[in-house]
C-alpha cells in the first residue's frame, strides 16, 4: 500500500477504523471500492471575492448559502479513497469570468469541481476551478451525472450523495433566484 502523504495523516485513523471493521485491502474492492470522507470546510462572505479552493488531495462535495450577496457561503470539500488509497487531485484550472445571474459551470468529463470565487452582487463575476483525478496512475472516471432540483439561492444547501462529488453549478437571478448543483459518482472506469 502506498504511504499516505503527511498532509492527510488525519486519514490514518479512518483507515485504521476500516481495518477494524474488517475492510482490508484484499476485500475493500468487493466491499466498497470508493469511499468519500468529509474534509475541509470554509465559510466566506459571498460578495467579498475570496477564492475558495479545496486543499491538496480534496475535491468539492457541496455548498450552502444564506442571505443576499452579503450573506455567508460555505464550501464542503472531501477526500476520495479507492481501495483504502487516497486519490491524487491534479493542479486546478480556473475558468474565465461569467456574470453570476446567468452562470453555468460544468467540469470537463471525469474532472471534479475544486474551487469557486465570486465578487459583488448578482451582476458580479463568478469563476470556478476544476481538476483531474488519478489513482495508481490511472484516471479516475465519473458516471451517473445528475442535476439537483432547483433551490432558492438565499436559503440553499446541497451536498453530494454516497459515492458522489460535485462537478457543476448553475444559477439564475439574484439571491431569490434559482441554483442547481451537478454531481457524479466516482468509479475506476
Amino acid at each position: 500500500m502506498r504511504k499516505i502523504p503527511p498532509t492527510v495523516a488525519a486519514l490514518a485513523g479512518v483507515l485504521s477504523a476500516l481495518a477494524v471493521l474488517g475492510v482490508t485491502e484484499a476485500n475493500a474492492a468487493q466491499a466498497a471500492d470508493v469511499v468519500i470522507i468529509d474534509g475541509y470546510t470554509r465559510t466566506v462572505n459571498e460578495s467579498a471575492g475570496t477564492p475558495v479552493e479545496c486543499p491538496e488531495y480534496q475535491v468539492m462535495l457541496g455548498r450552502s448559502h444564506s442571505g443576499d450577496e452579503n450573506g455567508n457561503t460555505t464550501y464542503y470539500c472531501g477526500f476520495i479513497l479507492i481501495d483504502n488509497e487516497i486519490v491524487q487531485v491534479d493542479g486546478s484550472t480556473w475558468t474565465g469570468s461569467q456574470r453570476e445571474n446567468d452562470s453555468l459551470f460544468t467540469a470537463p468529463p471525469s474532472q471534479a469541481m475544486v474551487g469557486r470565487v465570486h465578487s459583488g452582487d448578482e451582476n458580479g463575476p463568478t469563476r470556478h476551478a476544476n481538476a483531474k483525478m488519478t489513482w495508481e496512475g490511472r484516471e479516475v472516471a465519473l458516471t451517473s451525472y445528475r442535476w439537483t432540483e432547483g433551490m432558492r439561492e438565499s436559503n440553499s444547501y446541497s451536498k453530494a450523495g454516497p459515492g458522489e462529488i460535485m462537478v457543476g453549478r448553475q444559477h439564475r437571478g439574484d439571491e431569490n433566484g434559482t441554483t442547481w448543483y451537478r454531481y457524479a459518482k466516482v468509479t475506476l472506469g
